[in-house]
């Protein structure tokens, strides 16, 4: 049985003061989760939350890697890099990378691929624009995307990922898919995945990543194939990100 995912993504977002009282704030929170939770952290803060979630529940991630183990890659940051500070987690093709970086579907396969082969699980992301879900195509859009890095997996490695499906038209707009929506998109994926691996289908956590919040968590963590969330904005107010967690 997939156990659901919470993680949070801090973006770009953080100090050394803020982040010791948002942490705070969730561990004192928090008790025991019934679910898998993790915040995905600023590379200059890796050591201190690395540091700060010692012996608690929450696993600590990353928000980008390097398709490259090493070399002369000024500002890359390796997947070895991030497993020194005991990341478990990194996430990889947001649509803010895409849109503004550039990352191709081929890079996002190539930076998957590089974080399990240091022990890393990649959250995957996905997802349509606006444009591309008025023109009826979020189906070949989403398909596209996962199928890059499913090519290049072998099938033990597409057990090993999560896959966060992020309606970019949703994200920090304050737009929401509905549940029904969602649920619908993340079947899709769950069929490709399938389409790879039956286990895979079986295994891999599909979260949604379209700003989830409070008071929608319940209703889209109620369909059957949404996992857990990639969580924005909510995932910098302790109370918010506590609330989603036990919705879970």
């Amino acid at each position: 049985m997939r156990r659901k995912l919470v993680a949070g993504n801090w973006k770009m977002n953080g100090s050394l003061a803020a982040n010791a009282a948002l942490l705070e704030g969730i561990k004192s929170a928090l008790g025991e989760p019934l679910c898998s939770t993790a915040v995905c952290v600023p590379a200059p803060y890796l050591a201190q939350c690395q540091s700060l979630l010692a012996g608690t529940p929450v696993a600590l991630g990353a928000q980008d890697v390097s398709m490259h183990a090493s070399g002369a890659y000024t500002g890359e940051v390796a997947a070895s890099m991030l497993r020194d500070f005991d990341c478990v987690y990194v996430i990889v093709g947001h649509s803010e990378r895409r849109a503004y970086h550039g990352e191709t579907d081929e890079a996002v396969a190539k930076k998957a691929l590089a974080a399990l082969d240091a022990g890393l699980t990649p959250i995957v992301c996905v997802g349509e624009t606006l444009a591309q879900r008025e023109a009826g195509q979020t189906s070949a859009v989403v398909e596209r995307q996962i199928d890059a890095v499913l090519r290049m997996l072998d099938t033990d490695n597409a057990c090993k990922i999560v896959v966060a499906y992020e309606p970019v038209w949703a994200i920090g707009t304050g737009k929401t898919a509905t549940p029904a929506m969602a649920q619908e998109v993340h079947a899709f994926i769950r069929a490709k995945l399938a389409e790879k691996n039956a286990d895979a289908a079986a295994m891999v956590p599909i979260l949604y990543g379209g700003s989830m919040k409070p008071e929608n968590a319940a209703d889209l963590l109620a369909m059957p194939d949404i996992d857990g969330g990639l969580i924005g904005g909510a995932a910098l107010k302790a109370a918010d990100f506590v609330a989603i967690i036990r919705a879970a």
